[in-house]
């Protein structure tokens, strides 16, 4: 499912009003910008990680194959304001808090049905929308086939309009 029209705002005020969790924002924020798995950014280390080059080297993916993931220019301002984890850790959270944190501000926003999960579908959608073609969706996104993909891809149909005129 993809965000709708105001979810994301709805979802980072919810996130800036109430939460005890301070690396829930960045990490909503660069899960949008970079399709990244919540398990992705969370093994993502500092090490890793190019600010000035604007790429994160993910050598731990699901697949079990490492991609380069370009940063979008809100990728690096989320990364930029981030402090130095001794352990190398860009994000020093554990995934069950990142999720019990998301669930709360889900609800605090009043959203139904929206899933930690469900920004990578909008993240791959945008990168659709920006214009890039399917071979560079995967590659950013870590995609092996069409087929999965497609699943991701949930295009709007205003955005397909204007392109046909």
């Amino acid at each position: 499912r993809r965000l709708r029209a105001d979810e994301e705002t709805r979802l980072l005020t919810a996130i800036d009003s109430k939460t005890n969790n301070p690396w829930l924002k960045p990490i909503v924020i660069f899960a949008i910008e970079t399709g990244m798995r919540r398990s992705e950014i969370l093994s993502l280390e500092w090490a890793n990680v190019d600010p000035t080059r604007r790429v994160a080297r993910l050598l731990d993916t699901k697949n079990g194959e490492g991609r380069s993931v370009p940063l979008s220019a809100r990728a690096v301002q989320v990364l930029e304001v981030l402090p130095r984890s001794i352990d190398g850790q860009v994000f020093p959270v554990s995934a069950e808090s990142v999720k019990l944190a998301f669930v709360r501000a889900v609800k605090r926003a009043g959203i139904s049905d929206l899933h930690f999960h469900d920004l990578r579908h909008e993240a791959v959608s945008r990168l659709f929308e920006k214009g890039l073609n399917v071979m560079e969706v995967a590659s950013i996104s870590g995609h092996k086939t069409l087929q999965m993909l497609k699943r991701y891809t949930h295009l709007n149909v205003s955005d397909l309009l204007v392109k046909i005129g």
